[in-house]
């Protein structure tokens, strides 16, 4: 094919005049792009040059004409922002021009009409004989297409050339007359669309497929694939009559692989308008297309697939057909594209198309049934299933754009492979398929042991309602059409029980009504079997439940109440996809009317009388009876629960707790043993048992059940929930048998995951908007928004006089603001007593009262686009909703000291800030994510007073939500159907309003009982700093306290809890066993940590659950997703996957998920999306920075744009680079920058070995093995070692506003923060002293045995009570601790001393608890706190910190400074792309594959600076570097091995010559990572 194609330009040579038009047809924005000239134009050899430059202006090696190209982009870009420009021309200046043109196109056109009729005459005139000027004629009509316009032609003129051209082109004595009369005709019909119809009536498509049957030209060939490819846009059929199809598939493999492209978009073009009555010319073609299945252009596998699609599409009611085209081998292809493990890749329409032409070829053919199952088609789509639970673990591109419909037609094709038991179809199709399964039981029993596992998976994972009713009527086929023995061996894996458990908790009649089925089946072929497992699973309690619904509020399980249904709750929505009925979700019938389909097929009792069926044949009365009908262990379960509770309950009424201890001891160890011992315990016995509830309880000590608890009461208390949860956590982290590999906590855990995903019952509420529109929200603010708003009538509750009502109006409301902003819009309308409101906010927006009315026309809104609108008019709102409360009244002088700009505050720039669009549309909804243990606005002296009170339908709406969220809870919390998505929308809100009363001030004590977290319980906090928020009185507002969630979310967060703290409590544990004597050596203080990965944390129902919801439409901002979403990832961010969170992080703290382009549909790293994706539509600024002066250029680009969302990229003085590659580099310089000696922002480890503090000292680098930690400073010093503490607080806000816009901007850093400072700085939380060790560990590992004999020596105190007895005791390693010489002063910084006199006193033992004391204090707390304070004000600039409190230590160092390790070596070939010249078994790209597998830890890190620009990968590693590596052949003027690798950074894209050895390669690879940083060139 590529020697066919190389020699096809001495064939046009041949042509003069022809090449000049051929020229010229490449300069038509209309003409096809699939032109064979525009091939050959581009050598392969200029195909890497092309690439050369990249658009960084050439890091080490980039082409001027590729930065030009960048150039000319990036001012695009630029005038896109800045297109006001264009609008400051005069009207008449435009007008002039106008006319000019008019003028032009009107003489332009005359001419060309006097050259067509010349033409004409010549041509008509014109004998045979006159070869030459026919020629001269046919030429000059090309030229003349080639530059004319529509306007130049008119029907008349072309009407008159048609004949001619058909004549010549069918002049077969002379190819160049036929060749020039059909590149007439391609011109014509590209100049001159409506010129298709008449060339048709004169017969030029049967000219031009004769031509391509008989081929004796090849040149004249392509010219008809063309001229036939514009024809058949509009004359498909003529096309189709005409026999195109096989003409163009005739020879098509002589052709290159363009014109290829070019003839199967014209076989396309046909068969996307098949007639109804024809059949018989396309199913030629079959066989052709078939073949063409197999070739490796991925577009032009595309074009056929398409075909394919089409034809099956019209022929799938006629049988015989069908199985005509399984017997061409359509289905063996198709089969093979949607392997995932297939080499080409396909879009996903096409994909899902494919599956949907074998849904209907298995629907209408008994062959193609067959040859699936022959095929083993099971193992393809069990794992194409698989990909659907992967978004709590590894992201992949299949769960986006469509991947639900993906998914569905799989259930379809599965569904069609198996027969149905209804009748009432195509009889004889279900009898062939059941008589096939009957005699190859061996293909349905491998069908169910690949399929049942994943869809059982499937329904697990949260699946909405259409894809778990698709599930189960495949697993009730399965069960139904299995015989008794293959049942038997295909349920032996699967807990089918529990799983039927879980699905009797949904409350759609439709799952229920299968699930039911199921069951019966199951009873009927394996009644012996399946009887004791439905006891133990709870089954048999949720088929009773149905029928006597008094009985389920006796259970725990959350089995179904009763028949009365409502659309499911666990997934509500209104999509036009889903069937109104499931009846028909799965029907083959594709005749159903759409009348048809608004019938349900269930009987009004079905549910009823089928679970009565069963209950009567199945259930005795035994296993009815509440006591005999439970198991051994739950009633085992039940009794020690119950005396754990009554233990709990008795010692909250006495004071000999401590005499119980032992009892609790014993008690739990026994319960531990059960829960970890061979004998399984289902997930309802474990529900049933309330053995939660008894944990729960005791670990809280009584606290949890109550509605308030008080500061006194916690302090009171807290000494037994420490001992508790030591106790607790010492048998759960500890191997309770010696060959179990589990912990007990790990069992825990996941029966505790296991019961979570079977009881929560959190709505998933989808949109399903095809695409989203802007509207105009009157309140709060007046501005455009990208979604749809709600339409409200505010009316004054009846009884209400203090107030105007305001009901004449309906009002468009942003469906995503709080009540608060609300209120602040109504209130000045309101209000009788007009006064004059505190916010000038509000006071500007009631004072525009003709624009804010006026709707989108509004004269300040013109101009603008809807997301600048929105961001304007959203950074006014709310500004005292901010963590700094007094910074709108700062100085602008103190914009780099400790403060945070208000969200309306004008940069120094003079542009408006624009940070806090998104945040500001946030900060309401996320008002429902807060603690409700923080104290109210009141105590801290602001007036945040409520003054409107609003009601929906009687109810009191929670002034925590935004108002699409209080209308979604409210009917929730009604258990009413969700409104559909055109009602919500479309139908008027009334709602009420009234003035509130004055609330009473509110006491600092009273708020101090409020709130768990108060300085007099923080004085305690000294070991486990997370019992400060564990004790929340109310969790959830959605839960049911009595229900058994709450009780799982609360036992969960105290396992993470203690998980997270898992050092704190084993190493408390021993030392108080040193301080009893029980330990006599201080080495033994040391304790082993058991690993617990968070992930284990992770429940993978809710991450599914979130994933949905975070990818629907209307999911603009968190306000616009359902409460449950915002309250969890508040209390519990642990039970979400990493990716989830990350995607909800950035919905948070900067709106909507920016488009991102779409990747073929195999493409699936495996690894978290490249973060640069969320500034992909943001505005972009460009910032000169200077090498020698990298902190001053940072400081300056943040003073100027930290406030403001725009993504920052750099372009360094006096050089050449920009875009994403200096970028990087700048980021990492900084980061370098701050790590440098001097500053005196960070804590040395003067205790690293020898040669890491001569490696890191030679550089001027900090000395930290143990990561970055802010170096005490003292109150009472300003300067030390010539060091001013000012500059060190400006170089914390310029750190935390760096770090910050990295985050914002996706870029990496290299900044090894110790896990101590995310903690405290950016988690804001609280630090003890078991902290220290991972930061400073030689200093920790002394304060823990100081405090240890601290505690020694209370101890002996206590029970001896004379200090003569163990002064022996109290040595520090034989030596006493006077001895020791220690002063008062901070070990490692003389000037900083401990105390507040002027004298260093001397530590002993009786003052060795007051050293230890003030030691930790000033290390985690006193020393450090301005700093901290100062990087966090600096963050808060950019976007609030609070947002990334969903995350732990561990995940923000991956978040922000990417990948540790450089990569993988073993996967380097998986995610590396190779072009232009090298292969991967290419000797050059062997050698450079082991060089870099030899590096060291450093030289990877230069490596990867020098190719992207930073040391460090993003998150997910290689796989997620974006765009890919790639390695190209550089093509040198002289000898390879004299020639340097050269990079393009933005490109990621390095040009390696190819060197004689590996030795050479090292050497120059080498020399070039070292010396070639630190400047972009072009080379």
């Amino acid at each position: 094919m590529g020697n066919r194609g190389q020699k096809r330009p001495e064939s046009v040579e041949e042509l003069p005049a022809d090449k000049r038009a051929c020229s010229s047809l490449e300069f038509r924005p209309s003409s096809s792009s699939n032109s064979p000239g525009q091939t050959h134009t581009n050598s392969p050899n200029l195909a890497p040059e092309s690439q050369d430059g990249g658009h960084d202006g050439g890091e080490m090696d980039t082409s001027s004409s590729a930065s030009g190209s960048v150039r000319s982009e990036e001012a695009e870009k630029d005038s896109a922002y800045g297109s006001c420009d264009s609008d400051d021309l005069a009207d008449g200046e435009l007008r002039f021009n106008r006319d000019i043109l008019r003028d032009f196109q009107r003489r332009r056109s005359s001419g060309d009409q006097a050259k067509f009729k010349k033409i004409l005459v010549t041509l008509t005139e014109a004998d045979e004989v006159d070869v030459s000027g026919v020629l001269a004629a046919l030429t000059e009509l090309c030229e003349v297409l080639s530059f004319c316009t529509e306007s130049s032609l008119s029907s008349l003129t072309v009407d008159s050339l048609a004949p001619v051209l058909v004549k010549h082109a069918k002049h077969e004595s002379n190819p160049d007359i036929m060749l020039l009369a059909i590149r007439a005709i391609t011109y014509l019909c590209d100049v001159f669309p409506r010129s298709s119809g008449l060339l048709s009536r004169h017969g030029v498509v049967p000219a031009l497929c004769e031509r391509l049957m008989a081929i004796e030209y090849l040149d004249v060939a392509e010219q008809c694939l063309q001229a036939l490819e514009k024809i058949s846009r509009d004359q498909p059929l003529a096309c189709l009559q005409s026999g195109a199809i096989m003409a163009v598939l005739n020879y098509i493999d002589f052709f290159s692989t363009t014109v290829q492209r070019v003839a199967l978009s014209t076989v396309v073009n046909i068969c996307k308008k098949l007639p109804s009555e024809c059949t018989a010319p396309f199913m030629l073609a079959v066989p052709s297309l078939c073949n063409l299945l197999q070739y490796e252009d991925r577009q032009l596998v595309e074009n056929v697939a398409i075909c394919l699609i089409k034809i099956v599409e019209r022929v799938r009611t006629y049988p015989e057909m069908l199985n005509e085209l399984c017997k061409h081998g359509l289905i063996q292809q198709a089969t093979h594209l949607i392997d995932l493990n297939s080499r080409t890749t396909l879009s996903q329409p096409i994909y899902t198309g494919l599956i949907g032409s074998l849904v209907k070829l298995a629907s209408g053919s008994v062959v193609a049934v067959r040859t699936l199952f022959e095929l083993n088609i099971s193992s393809i789509l069990k794992d194409i299933l698989s990909t659907y639970d992967l978004s709590h673990g590894i992201p992949s591109v299949n769960m986006v754009d469509g991947h639900c419909n993906q998914v569905c037609e799989v259930l379809k094709l599965l569904n069609a492979l198996l027969p149905t038991s209804a009748r009432d179809q195509d009889v004889q199709m279900v009898l062939d398929k059941e008589s096939f399964l009957a005699n190859q039981p061996d293909l349905l029993q491998k069908f169910g042991n690949d399929i049942l596992p994943i869809l059982m998976q499937v329904v697990s994972s949260g699946a909405n309602l259409y894809v778990c009713y698709g599930c189960l009527s495949i697993i009730n086929k399965l069960v139904y059409f299995s015989k008794s023995d293959n049942l038997l061996e295909l349920l032996n894996n699967t807990n089918i029980s529990s799983f039927l458990a879980g699905v009797f908790t949904r409350k759609e009649h439709h799952v229920l009504i299968i699930a039911l089925q199921i069951v019966e089946t199951l009873l009927q072929k394996l009644s012996d079997t399946f009887s004791n497992s439905f006891i133990k699973e709870g089954v048999f309690f949720a088929v009773d439940a149905l029928l006597t619904p008094e009985k389920c509020s006796q259970l725990k399980f959350p089995v179904l109440s009763g028949t009365h249904f409502s659309i499911d709750s666990n997934q509500r929505h209104a999509a036009k996809e889903v069937f109104r009925c499931l009846c028909y979700a799965f029907d083959n019938d594709q005749f159903s009317s759409a009348s048809e389909m608004e019938n349900c097929k269930l009987e009004k009792d079905s549910v009823h009388n089928l679970a009565k069926h069963i209950r009567t044949k199945y259930l005795t009365t035994e296993l009815l009876n509440s006591e005999k009908g439970l198991t051994d262990i739950l009633q085992k379960l039940r009794t020690f629960s119950a005396a754990l509770t009554d233990l709990v309950d008795m010692s909250l009424h006495d004071d000999t707790s401590a005499q119980h201890e032992e009892k609790y001891y014993c008690m739990l160890h026994q319960i531990i043993t059960i829960l970890n011992g061979k004998e399984p315990i289902s997930t309802f016995e474990f529900i049933e048992s309330g053995i939660v509830k008894s944990l729960v309880n005791y670990l809280s000590n009584g606290l949890y059940m109550r509605e308030k608890v008080g500061s006194q009461g916690v302090s009171s208390h807290y000494d037994n929930v420490e001992k508790r949860f030591e106790v607790f956590g010492g048998l759960l982290l500890s191997l309770s048998e010696p060959l179990s590999e589990d912990l007990p906590l790990s069992v825990l855990i996941q029966k505790l995951q296991h019961a979570l995903s079977s009881v929560e019952n959190f709505p998933v509420i989808l949109s399903h908007a095809s695409k989203q529109r802007n509207s105009f929200a009157t309140v709060p603010n007046g501005r455009c928004v990208s979604h749809p708003c709600l339409k409200v009538r505010f009316t004054k509750e009846e009884v209400e006089t203090s107030l105007y009502d305001c009901s004449e109006d309906v009002l468009t409301v942003d469906p995503f603001s709080s009540l608060d902003a609300i209120e602040g819009f109504l209130w000045r309308k309101v209000s009788i007593k007009r006064t004059e409101p505190t916010n000038s906010v509000f006071q500007a927006s009631h004072d525009m009262k003709g624009p804010i009315f006026q709707g989108p026309l509004d004269a300040g809104s013109q101009g603008k686009s809807p997301d600048l609108m929105e961001s304007e008019s959203m950074s006014s709102e709310f500004p005292e909703m901010q963590e700094d409360k007094d910074s709108s009244q700062s100085t602008p002088e103190s914009a780099s000291n400790l403060r945070e700009m208000t969200p309306g505050e004008a940069t120094s720039s003079g542009e408006t800030q624009t940070v806090s669009a998104e945040q500001e549309q946030h900060v309401s909804s996320e008002a429902g994510v807060k603690m409700k243990t923080q104290c109210p606005e009141s105590c801290s002296g602001e007036d945040a007073s409520v003054k409107l009170l609003f009601y929906l339908e009687g109810q009191q709406l929670n002034r925590e939500l935004t108002m699409y969220q209080a209308i979604i809870q409210q009917q929730i919390e009604a258990e009413h159907e969700i409104i559909p998505s055109g009602k919500l929308w479309g139908q008027v809100h009334t709602l009420t309003y009234r003035a509130a009363v004055e609330p009473k001030q509110t006491h600092p004590q009273e708020c101090l009982q409020n709130s768990p977290v108060s300085a007099k319980v923080g004085t305690h906090l000294q070991h486990a700093p997370f019992f400060s928020n564990i004790f929340v009185p109310e969790l959830v507002a959605e839960l049911d306290k009595s229900g058994p969630t709450y009780d799982i979310l609360f036992l969960l967060k105290s396992l993470e809890g203690m998980n997270k703290f898992k050092f704190h409590l084993m190493s408390r544990e021993r030392t108080k066993a040193f301080a009893e004597g029980r330990i006599d050596n201080l080495d033994n203080l040391k304790v082993a940590v058991p690993v617990i990965p968070e992930n284990e944390f992770v429940n993978s129902k809710l991450t599914e659950k979130l994933e949905q919801q975070m990818r629907d439409p209307l999911a603009v901002s968190i306000g616009g997703m359902p409460l449950w979403c915002n309250q969890l990832m508040a209390l519990y961010p642990f039970l979400f996957g990493f990716e989830a969170r990350c995607k909800y992080f950035r919905l948070a703290a900067f709106g909507p998920l920016q488009a991102q382009p779409h990747s073929s549909f195999h493409n699936t790293s495996g690894a978290p999306s490249d973060r640069r994706h969320n500034a992909g539509s943001l505005p972009r600024k460009k910032f000169l920075v200077c090498r020698d002066r990298i902190l001053d250029s940072a400081a300056q680009m943040m003073n100027l744009h930290a406030c403001q969302k725009v993504v920052l990229e750099v372009e360094y003085n006096e050089e050449v680079g920009t875009g994403l590659g200096p970028t990087l580099e700048f980021y990492t310089l900084v980061c370098h920058e701050f790590q440098k000696t001097g500053l005196g922002m960070w804590r040395e480890d003067y205790t690293s070995s020898t040669s890491c503090k001569s490696l890191q000292a030679g550089s001027g680098m900090v000395v930290s093995p143990s990561g970055l930690f802010p170096r005490p400073w003292s109150s009472t010093l300003s300067t030390s070692n010539g060091i001013e503490f000012s500059d060190v607080t400006k170089q914390f806000v310029l750190l935390g506003q760096v770090v910050a816009k990295a985050l914002q901007d996706g870029r990496v850093l290299d900044l090894p923060f110790s896990k101590a400072f995310y903690k405290l700085a950016i988690l804001g939380q609280e630090l003890s002293v078991y902290d220290i060790q991972s930061f400073d560990p030689e200093l920790g590992r002394v304060l823990l045995e100081f405090q240890a004999l601290i505690d020694r020596k209370r101890y002996l105190e206590t029970v001896c009570g004379e200090k003569s007895t163990f002064d022996v005791d109290m040595c520090f390693r034989n030596t006493k601790i006077e001895d020791l010489y220690l002063d008062f002063t901070l070990p490692g910084y003389p000037e900083y001393v401990l105390t507040s006199g002027s004298d260093h006193k001397m530590v002993t033992m009786t003052n060795l608890e007051e050293y230890v004391s003030l030691l930790v204090d000033t290390t985690i707390n006193a020393g450090i706190s301005r700093q901290v304070e100062a990087f966090r004000s600096g963050f808060n600039q950019v976007f609030p910190i609070k947002h990334l409190q969903i995350f732990t230590e561990e995940e923000l160092e991956k978040l922000l400074c990417g990948e540790r390790d450089s990569w993988a070596c073993n996967g380097l070939l998986d995610h590396i792309k190779f072009d232009h010249g090298y292969t991967a078994s290419s000797p050059p790209i062997i050698n450079l594959l082991e060089i870099v597998q030899e590096f060291d830890h450093e030289q990877r890190r230069a490596f990867l600076q020098f190719v992207t620009g930073a040391p460090r990968l993003p998150p997910g590693g290689l796989a997620s570097l974006n765009p890919k590596l790639t390695i190209v052949r550089k093509h040198c003027s002289k000898w390879a091995d004299a020639d340097l690798p050269s990079v393009m950074t933005c490109a990621n894209y390095l040009k390696l010559p190819p060197y004689s050895s590996k030795e050479r390669m090292k050497e120059k690879l080498l020399y070039a990572i070292t010396e070639g940083q630190g400047s972009f060139h072009l080379s």
